[in-house]
């Protein structure tokens, strides 16, 4: 019986695996130790000669110390490619050697090979997820002939996740499976972390190097999360069935459409996070507020699913949603089908379906958007009607007297008057937090929902003024960069206000707005404000928008010809209200949401449960104790617990943003987004990180998510911004444009990754193209 082979230096592992795999080859083995050098180097370059031939060569470093089972060193010494003569190997030798350090160990090892041709992909395949040791073949891959694209991060590269044991995996991805398998036979029970290439003659797979995965965490069992995704890909399978009150006969989910989870609590927010944004916004609150708007009724049907844990949007809900009600069936049903068929065939529009794919308001461009309906089967009737209900919903949301706007907006003011009430009353903890959520419900996010419609209907008709020629992208900036948010206004409090005053005004104000860790600003402001933006500076940012009087005379004569009931001057009214309120709602109800995870926080403490404790329970247990007579301590103690098991659940999944079968559970490619570029201007600076509060000026900070949260950053002197998730519309799209501040939003996880791990960038807006330098 073959004795199994045993991790080593690179070479010996390397060597010993010669001739012994069958999904994949070992190109040819030379290798000596630095003693063996250093007494007869002569002698070396004759042995690389007469094994390997004439060359060329990759020269790669075996030092004793690289791939240990705590440490691989991976990139730390020197290795060369395409080496073509000896003379040159003998330097090329002698700089591997050099990068061991001043006193290389007389046991490093220099490892030389044939330098491998006409390479079509290269990469690395990790055996487990190395971030969860959650049991997925993690594939980071490049197409072309570079084989250090990977491994040097100097690439655009791809990334394939697949469940152990998935069959029916493209043909390459299917490979290298095969090959981390058989590799797993020859060393069991360890994770394995695997360079490959395939190359020409024959399409052959190559081995290039196999070591040790060096984990932080234990590998989980295959049984119990292979019995996780069954569980997963059933329940996406029984929601595509057609549903007798839906239109569209199936769905898809996504993390970033609509009311986009991962932008606001991201994708594996802890249980009580997850539980406020359910209750404050998904499971009824959306319904409603479209409705009232004029869209279909859908109340009773919560927009958010969530699998073990992880939120999705059910984005068939999401574009019944966005018909107006006053569509009959017929055409619905066909409109939520092209829709998802749309965004099936662009995934990459996951966090523009509002722009890209439905038509949920009128616009000044819309007879000419409708078009690419007639070119999917709609005839001209379909597209009138469509057209027609589209401008009787906008002009009763868009109207300057009886717009709905109008009434939201009055909502706000009640909102914050009952909660200075709850605050002070005797009310005991749970009933403040009761009732802080529940006016949270009717007096904010409900109003919050409708004027961040009215704030989209505004982007567009904005857009639809610039597609017409009417304004140009410099009117279209100058107009945004003029707004005065919220935030725009906290720049300017935090130069002229003392920092109690501050504080009192935004000390609610967290990075992450639903999540119990998040500390408010008034927590620890000091981690949070800066003093370098001066007032003149935040000032003189804005830009004054003005209309020429030919561009009056036009817009007054596309509103008649389009029969939408605004004159000029209440349209711009609008325009500049539904983006100003928008942010100003978010504002207002995030401080009883902050004020009720503070109280939250306070009552459970005094159970003896801290911070971290308390983000796993569920926010329901206050609606149960609220309604009866359970003992807190034992209901927040069982709450708690069961958030764990489910969190721990959630942490091990890695599914897709955009999941349109129940086979993307199990095997999948990590997509990359068309990211959505801010203001026309470039920048130039290092990555930087929120949390290095020294190197944030002239940097470009990289933030997960677009939370109004952190509008701290923007006391800071900033030079960009990229964020992993986030729409065209998100608040930090609106508050970079009003800043002129350049940014990515909505980068998604792989770009986001790749250029997070870079030194320094450059962004260009205009041309839409981020440029590692460094």
């Amino acid at each position: 019986m073959d004795t199994l082979p045993q991790f080593s230096t690179k070479a010996r592992t390397l060597a010993s695996l010669l001739d012994r795999l069958t999904c994949a080859e070992v190109l040819p083995v030379v290798f000596f130790n630095v003693a063996d050098w250093q007494a007869e180097s002569d002698r070396m370059l004759v042995r690389v000669q007469e094994s390997l031939g004439a060359g060329p060569w990759v020269v790669r470093s075996s030092a004793l110390n690289e791939d240990a089972a705590t440490a691989s060193m991976a990139g730390h010494y020197t290795s060369v490619l395409d080496v073509r003569c000896l003379e040159e190997l003998r330097e090329v030798v002698e700089r591997v050697i050099a990068s061991y350090g001043l006193s290389p160990g007389p046991g490093d090892e220099v490892l030389v090979q044939p330098m491998l041709s006409s390479v079509r992909l290269s990469g690395v395949v990790f055996s487990c997820d190395p971030a969860t040791g959650s049991p997925y073949r993690v594939v980071n891959y490049s197409l072309g002939t570079d084989s250090t694209a990977v491994t040097g991060g100097a690439a655009q590269t791809k990334t394939f996740v697949a469940a152990t044991g998935v069959k029916n995996l493209p043909p390459d991805m299917s490979r290298v499976v095969a090959l981390i398998e058989e590799l797993e036979a020859l060393f069991p029970a360890k994770p394995l972390d695997v360079e490959f290439a395939i190359a020409a003659p024959g399409d052959r797979l190559y081995l290039l190097q196999v070591r040790p995965l060096v984990m932080q965490r234990a590998v989980a069992s295959s049984e119990s999360h292979n019995a996780l995704l069954s569980r997963v890909a059933d329940k996406v399978r029984a929601a595509q069935r057609p549903h007798p009150f839906l239109q569209g006969c199936s769905t898809v989910f996504g993390v970033m459409p609509d009311w986009n989870p991962a932008e606001i609590i991201g994708i594996r927010p802890r249980p009580l996070a997850l539980s406020l944004y359910r209750e404050l916004v998904t499971d009824a609150i959306w319904a409603y507020q479209r409705d009232n708007y004029g869209y279909r009724n859908l109340r009773s049907f919560p927009l958010l699913v969530h699998f073990a844990g992880q939120p999705y949007i059910d984005v068939r809900l999401s574009f019944n949603s966005f018909i107006p009600k006053d569509v009959e069936g017929s055409l619905a049903d066909r409109l939520v089908d092209y829709y998802i068929g749309r965004l099936t065939a662009a995934p990459n529009l996951h966090d523009k379906v509002e722009f890209e794919i439905v038509f949920s308001c009128y616009t000044l461009d819309l007879p000419e958007r409708l078009n690419v309906l007639a070119e999917a089967g709609f005839s001209a009737e379909d597209r009138n009607q469509l057209a027609e209900s589209l401008r009787t919903l906008t002009n009763r949301v868009i109207d300057q007297q009886n717009g709905l706007w109008r009434s939201d907006e009055a909502k706000l003011a009640v909102l914050s008057q009952r909660r200075e009430g709850i605050l002070a009353s005797d009310l005991d903890p749970i009933g403040r937090i009761y009732w802080l959520l529940e006016d949270c419900k009717r007096y904010g996010t409900l109003p919050f929902a409708g004027l961040a419609r009215a704030g989209f209907i505004a982007v567009q008709m904005l857009k639809s003024l610039v597609a017409v020629g009417v304004l140009s992208v410099d009117d279209y900036d100058r107009f945004m960069g003029g707004l005065s948010t919220v935030s725009s206004q906290l720049a300017r409090d935090l130069r002229s206000l003392e920092r109690k005053t501050f504080l009192a005004r935004y000390g609610h104000l967290r990075p992450g707005t639903y999540d119990i860790l998040s500390p408010r600003y008034d927590e620890t402001p000091d981690d949070y404000l800066g003093q370098s933006c001066s007032l003149e500076e935040a000032d003189s940012k804005r830009t004054q928008f003005t209309l020429s009087l030919d561009q009056m005379r036009a817009i007054a004569r596309l509103l008649e010809e389009h029969g939408l009931s605004s004159d000029v001057v209440s349209l711009f009214d609008f325009l500049q209200a539904g983006i100003e309120l928008r942010e100003y709602a978010k504002f207002v109800f995030t401080h009883n949401l902050s004020d009720a995870l503070s109280l939250f926080q306070e009552w459970g403490g005094g159970y003896g449960f801290s911070k971290e404790d308390l983000s796993y329970a569920s926010i329901n247990c206050i609606r149960e104790l609220h309604a009866g007579a359970d003992d807190p301590r034992t209901m927040l103690e069982r709450v708690i617990e069961e958030g764990k098991i489910r969190y721990k659940e959630t942490c091990s999944l890695w599914l897709p943003p955009l999941i349109t079968h129940p086979d993307d559970v199990w095997a999948f490619h990590v997509p990359e987004c068309e990211p959505n570029f801010v203001t026309q201007s470039s920048v130039t600076g290092p990555v930087v990180r929120p949390t290095e509060r020294n190197r944030l000026k002239g940097g470009i900070v990289f933030i997960p998510s677009a939370d109004p949260g952190y509008d701290w950053l923007f006391s800071h002197p900033i030079a960009g911004l990229v964020t992993a998730y986030g729409g065209v519309n998100s608040h930090m799209a609106i508050r970079a444009n009003e800043l002129g501040l350049p940014a990515v939003i909505g980068a998604g996880e792989s770009l986001f990754a790749q250029w997070c791990q870079s030194q320094l960038l450059h962004i260009d807006c205009a041309v839409r193209r981020v440029e590692v330098l460094a």
